[in-house]
């Protein structure tokens, strides 16, 4: 009798999950669209092999590089792991100015890699403005993307690599409400150039999108609910759209940005978002697990001003950093240095509502209880 009683128990549950994911579609692969940045700012990190393996085992499918690290892009050769390789700004100017670096840098670390790693998108420089600390190199950001992207082109790669930057919410002068969402006066003369030639280029702007400061730089206006996906109802309607977390918010202030230039329609990439498990203000592990969690999940959907387009993330980052600065860089890794995962939830399986469902990477199943 037990033997039965748990034959029809399995049954049961089986033919209710196939039946629910025939009527409504909702169970879809958590890690369509989700990628996780790997930073090596650390002197206690695995070797490459080993990450590359520890993102293979957790079918963790894309993967942002910051730089061409040799080692790392061997270790890709062959995995299936889709890739964002980063050109660091320090590069900036040398490829800007010379066609021939391009096309040295382009052969060196795409070409002698491609195909058998998955390069998706080159972004030229990280988070730089023509106004702070990165502004001396701004002016080498468009031609540099410019001589890459020629450089690929010449070898007609450009429809299956694109050539983008990355750039952060510090670039965006009004975000409320989103669809008045507008680029800061003072970068324009910079931005608007790029979204130029990425309209031409049918390429993304990648854009690293963080509700962890945005909350914690105003606290009193923005409740943590809403920031870490666990609001119970819409928090901000904008017309027709209504918001009910921060993320979305802040995702469609970015597409509103882009719309409100009438350059043309250029497609946002979340290059970065996460949230700290420790060293600042709401920093706790609690927080980071829900954070985390509830990116993955949004991630098959759009947003309230774009809902038919799903939206690529990746999530910062796969390891905490010892060697990173301020303390609370420190503490956004999915793992600890050991590759011991610190968050209990996996990449791989099917998710229907807050279980996770076939995913032998995952042993808990997550809630929101914040």
């Amino acid at each position: 009798m037990p033997s039965l009683f748990a034959r029809n128990q399995r049954f049961s549950l089986a033919t209710l999950l196939l039946l629910l994911e025939l009527l409504t579609g909702n169970l879809r692969m958590a890690d369509a669209q989700i990628g996780v940045c790997y930073g090596m700012l650390g002197n206690n990190l695995p070797s490459a092999n080993d990450v590359i393996g520890l993102y293979r085992s957790n079918n963790i499918k894309r993967m942002r590089l910051y730089d061409p690290n040799q080692a790392a892009l061997e270790a890709l050769r062959n995995s299936g792991i889709e890739l964002i390789l980063g050109v660091p700004n320090s590069d900036l100017q040398g490829l800007a100015t010379n066609p021939d670096t391009s096309r040295q840098w382009v052969q060196k670390n795409v070409l002698n890699f491609w195909p058998s790693v998955k390069i998706k998108y080159v972004a030229v420089g990280n988070e730089v403005s023509p106004v702070g600390g990165s502004s001396s190199v701004a002016q080498y950001v468009l031609p540099a993307i410019q001589n890459v992207y020629q450089a690929i082109r010449a070898q007609g790669l450009h429809d299956q690599i694109k050539v983008s930057t990355s750039i952060d919410m510090t670039l965006i002068g009004n975000s409320f409400p989103p669809s008045q969402g507008s680029f800061r006066g003072d970068v324009r003369s910079y931005l608007d150039p790029i979204i130029g030639y990425l309209v031409y280029a049918n390429a993304p702007l990648l854009v690293n999108v963080y509700p962890y400061f945005s909350y914690t730089g105003n606290p009193r206006d923005i409740s943590l609910p809403y920031a870490l996906f666990t609001a119970p109802n819409v928090v901000v309607w904008d017309g027709q759209y209504g918001y009910q977390n921060l993320f979305d918010a802040m995702l469609d202030s970015v597409h509103a940005a882009i719309d409100n230039t009438k350059i043309g329609y250029v497609e946002v990439v979340v290059s970065e978002s996460g949230w700290p498990s420790d060293g600042g203000f709401a920093a706790t592990y609690d927080n980071a697990r829900v954070y985390l969690d509830n990116l993955v999940r949004r991630a098959n959907r759009g947003s309230p001003r774009r809902p038919s387009k799903p939206t690529e993330t990746y999530i910062f980052a796969m390891f905490d950093e010892n060697q990173k600065n301020p303390e609370i860089e420190k503490h956004f890794g999915l793992f600890n240095p050991n590759k011991q995962k610190k968050y209990p939830f996996g990449f791989g399986g099917k998710r229907l509502g807050k279980v996770v469902i076939d995913d032998f990477n995952a042993t808990t199943s997550i809630k929101s209880d914040v």
